[in-house]
């Protein structure tokens, strides 16, 4: 099944590993989807951590994925495989990549996209797969299972990941602390619904989360010294999910409280995942979370948009670490 499209697109490629001025536009040939893909004419694509590392070379594509950036993108099918059923030409989706969102087209695994939302532009679509397919694979499937009434602590509340993790942590009804700063971070956060918003600049995260009897799941993007500290931090059985090491993955430590408190630490990165449970999280966020996208329960977090042409300027406001919320190209 296909409809009317161009041989060529225009695409951001990396010309060397590097800095954000390394993202150059440059001319591609549509890709043509295998018999399990969708073809997806793209209206807009997000900007997440993983873009940046890959960009600076230290995250390599899987083996047989196109070198472009862009993990989740929304736009219109205009083809599809022929194994391909539950899609049709012309229907608005959204959903997971392994690569090539910075681009007008995209072919992908179609049992990885989901429809788009009820009231929601394809902006606010694109907005959501990466951050909800980890956080929901992390915190609800697997040795992680986050409970109603259990003390959640979300570092960067304000981030994506972070406020992805806030709103999920809130509708499925547990008590969510969050770590952020400055001021307009920490408002950003309870905007989402965080309980208690702790400026890790002028307080002590371990000491208010203890005092509250400590927290049963924490998720974690920052590493470096708050390893050590979130083990402060957690409830005896609780579990540390670490999604990313913003101040570092080396540091030297006493893992003796692990064994003593009965700790699960964890953490996992999704994009080399099979891809038989990306779909099973697909299925899952239809089913649990999406009603609650649509209901207006749980909402986009779009702060930035910008063309797919600035990609670079908006990795460059990314590394800045003076955003909120999520960063996305426009792209047709």
């Amino acid at each position: 099944m296909t409809t009317n499209i161009p041989s060529s697109m225009t695409a951001i490629e990396i010309s060397e590993p590097g800095k954000p001025n390394v993202l150059k536009p440059s001319n591609r040939k549509v890709p043509e989807p295998k018999e399990h893909e969708i073809l997806i004419k793209i209206a807009a694509a997000g900007v997440n951590g993983p873009d940046l590392v890959q960009r600076r070379g230290h995250y390599p594509p899987p083996k047989g994925a196109t070198d472009l950036l862009g993990l989740e993108v929304a736009g219109e099918v205009v083809a599809a495989g022929k194994n391909v059923t539950q899609w049709t030409i012309g229907d608005q989706v959204c959903g997971l990549t392994n690569g090539g969102g910075y681009a007008q087209y995209v072919a992908a695994d179609a049992t990885h996209f989901l429809p788009v939302p009820q009231k929601l532009d394809l902006v606010e679509a694109a907005s959501l797969p990466e951050t909800f397919f980890t956080v929901w694979s992390n915190i609800f499937m697997g040795s992680v299972d986050l409970r109603p009434n259990d003390l959640f602590l979300v570092h960067g509340g304000s981030g994506g990941i972070g406020a992805t993790a806030v709103q999920l942590g809130k509708a499925f009804g547990a008590t969510v602390y969050t770590t952020d700063s400055p001021d307009d971070r920490c408002s950003f956060a309870a905007e989402f619904g965080a309980d208690k918003v702790i400026d890790y600049k002028n307080q002590d995260f371990v000491e208010i989360v203890r005092e509250a009897g400590g927290a049963d799941v924490i998720l974690d993007t920052v590493g470096g010294p708050y390893i050590e500290r979130n083990i402060k931090a957690a409830k005896h059985e609780g579990a540390i999910v670490q999604l990313a090491f913003n101040l570092g993955s080396k540091i030297e430590i006493n893992l003796m409280p692990i064994m003593l408190k009965r700790l699960v630490y964890t953490g996992s990165t999704l994009r080399s995942r099979p891809e038989v449970f990306k779909a099973e999280i697909a299925k899952q966020l239809l089913e649990k979370v999406w009603p609650k996208i649509n209901d207006g329960t749980i909402k986009p977090m779009v702060r930035q948009i910008m063309s797919l042409e600035r990609a670079a300027e908006a990795h460059s406001l990314m590394e800045s670490a003076t955003h909120i919320g999520k960063i996305m190209l426009k792209v047709n």
